[in-house]
């Protein structure tokens, strides 16, 4: 991995409040963490979210319902996003998307774009393969390891 790009992550993690970032390349990984009180408040938040935990047998019923969708999406190959950020499908508002459902993809492919801090991250297949789903829409926010594409 590029030290230009460690230098970069750390300056995007330094002017956010984010505690923590790992970014994966192929075989490398980075994780970056801030030493400071992160962990102290960290562990504030920890109580209050103990007595939301009542009301969990509620949002436990829904699980079931996701957890179907993620099943049926798994039946292929996933491509999940490397950070958090913003899915966008194509390079911009006035371009086609850089795959529909049925297209055909190669490994490296860019498939999608995962805005962060202002950064347009191009996301690459992982597999070849044909686009069986795509799972999130155009500009939906998306968290760190959640699948966007599956590829059969």
């Amino acid at each position: 991995m590029d030290i230009r790009k460690v230098k970069k992550l750390i300056e995007l993690l330094e002017a956010s409040d984010i505690a923590e970032i790992e970014i994966k390349e192929g075989e490398e990984a980075v994780r970056i963490s801030r030493a400071s009180s992160a962990p102290q408040v960290a562990l504030a938040p920890a109580p209050v979210a103990a007595p939301s935990a009542v009301p969990a047998p509620a949002p436990a019923a829904e699980a079931p319902a996701t957890a179907e969708k993620p099943e049926a999406a798994h039946s292929g190959n996933v491509v999940s996003s490397p950070m958090v950020g913003t899915f966008y499908r194509s390079p911009s508002p006035s371009s086609p998307p850089f795959v529909e459902v049925g297209s055909q993809v190669k490994k490296g492919d860019v498939v999608c774009i995962v805005e962060a801090m202002k950064m347009m991250n191009q996301i690459e297949a992982d597999h070849s393969g044909v686009v069986e789903a795509i799972l999130v829409g155009d500009g939906e926010p998306v968290e760190f390891d959640q699948p966007l594409i599956t590829i059969v």
